[in-house]
């Protein structure tokens, strides 16, 4: 019998408190890095004597933010084997969860082509379409995470209920 199938079975789509702040961790880390770096590289150089000079924290956001990248692949991994294929056949959220979900691939591809990238021009245009999108995405995550909370109310478990 597919489980699925059974009457008022429901898969569990939370990750536990401890994975759940693991995974707000790496991708608030991973976005923050970003965003510093973009703010240290663009707002923040200096003058020097031969033109402008990068501040010396940019870097280190850079490589922060790198080591995040990594991070948030594994955690997409945990995410993905625990949340989004259950939640997919929900019917549930499929377009907010489905664009975090592209958006996410567009910032892997685009991290891999900026690291790879030989020709600079298309570096530059990588470079935008790859922050302009970063800075977005904790938008979207913000609305899927309410309007997941807002559509399925928390359930007390089967045997708080058998107890009343």
């Amino acid at each position: 019998m597919n489980p699925h199938a059974v009457v008022g079975h429901r898969t569990p789509l939370r990750l536990s408190r401890q994975r759940r702040y693991t995974v707000y961790g790496i991708g608030w880390t991973l976005w923050l890095s970003g965003a510093l770096w973009l703010l240290f590289h663009y707002l923040l150089m200096s003058k020097g004597e031969f033109g402008d000079t990068p501040h010396p924290l940019e870097p280190w956001w850079l490589r922060l933010h790198a080591a995040m990248a990594f991070a948030t692949l594994w955690s997409f991994g945990l995410v993905w084997g625990v949340h989004i294929v259950a939640g997919w056949r929900t019917n549930r959220q499929r377009v907010s969860g489905g664009l975090s979900v592209a958006l996410l691939v567009w910032l892997i591809v685009t991290g891999f082509l900026l690291y790879y990238l030989g020709d600079e021009r298309w570096r530059g245009i990588t470079s935008v379409a790859h922050w302009a999108v970063g800075l977005s995405l904790p938008a979207i995550f913000v609305a899927h995470v309410i309007l997941g909370r807002r559509r399925a109310p928390r359930q007390r478990p089967a045997f708080a209920r058998h107890n009343d």
